[in-house]
């Protein structure tokens, strides 16, 4: 992971969402689901309404697909 963040930052793309994207990076517990608070760590400008509409089956935390889909 230390070398993924050297070349982000190397080549210019330091944005919260590059350095976030990786699900497994994100998600501190490897439990397979984001938490808000995991989230918000990765993005913190983030919103609690953002993330609740990313959360499609409603059930307070983010699956990979999920996930992916507040990236884009």
């Amino acid at each position: 992971m230390k070398k993924l963040i050297a070349i982000i930052l190397a080549t210019g793309f330091a944005s919260t969402a590059a350095l976030a994207a990786d699900f497994t990076a994100v998600d501190a517990d490897q439990n397979g689901s984001v938490t808000i608070e995991e989230a918000k760590a990765a993005m913190p400008e983030l919103s609690e309404d953002a993330f609740k509409a990313a959360d499609g089956d409603q059930n307070g935390e983010l699956s990979a697909d999920e996930w992916a889909a507040i990236q884009g």
